[in-house]
């Protein structure tokens, strides 16, 4: 039986997993979501999933992004598509990461999206001064990653899945805001989303 895909297909969560299906070459069925109130509905509720992104593999149900992306990849990667090593060690780094993601990347690049994006998108006023901090913040982080990145083409060498999860948000930055500079303007990070977006998952999944 195929795999099914439910989410919004302009969220960074549902993303990652489509970018995670497509680094691993499977094939999957996406039912967008397109308004947030058809998540609320009843027939939504009874029949399908109450939370979103939720994956169907077979009779499997799975929902939470990093837990369906996790899921994933160890049930369907191999040799020619490694997200997480099976090396101790190595698997721990990449965590270590993921964990980076989840803890001081993401959410100061969450409040830049939803006041740049969403908010201008649905007609509200942006708060600057939320985003000024946001891009304070952000900027912290990365003077980090800059320095984790000397001489490496990924967070631990070797692309996994914790890169994977950073570009899903980093690319709303490109398509959505006027603040890519924040990337741009550290040469190892920038190398590095230059890999990540040059990536044929990458490009399948943003075609």
């Amino acid at each position: 039986m195929a795999i099914k895909l439910i989410g919004f297909p302009q969220s960074p969560f549902t993303l990652g997993v489509v970018l995670t299906l497509n680094e691993l070459g499977l094939p999957f069925e996406l039912d967008p979501v397109t308004d947030i109130k058809t998540i609320k509905t009843e027939d939504f509720l009874a029949n399908k999933h109450p939370l979103v992104p939720v994956l169907y593999d077979g009779d499997f149900v799975i929902h939470e992004s990093l837990a369906i992306c996790r899921y994933l990849v160890s049930k369907y990667q191999n040799d020619a598509n490694v997200l997480i090593p099976d090396d101790l060690n190595k698997s721990s780094i990449v965590e270590q990461y993921i964990s980076y993601e989840i803890s001081y990347y993401f959410p100061p690049l969450q409040k830049i999206i939803y006041q740049e994006m969403y908010n201008r998108r649905n007609g509200r006023p942006v708060d600057e001064a939320v985003v000024k901090q946001a891009l304070e913040d952000i900027g912290k982080v990365l003077d980090i990653y800059e320095k984790v990145l000397e001489g490496k083409d990924y967070l631990s060498g070797e692309y996994s899945l914790a890169d994977l999860l950073h570009i899903a948000c980093a690319q709303f930055i490109y398509a959505s805001t006027a603040h890519s500079d924040i990337f741009e303007k550290r040469l190892n990070v920038k190398r590095w989303i230059a890999n990540l977006r040059n990536r044929d998952a990458f490009k399948k999944t943003y075609a």
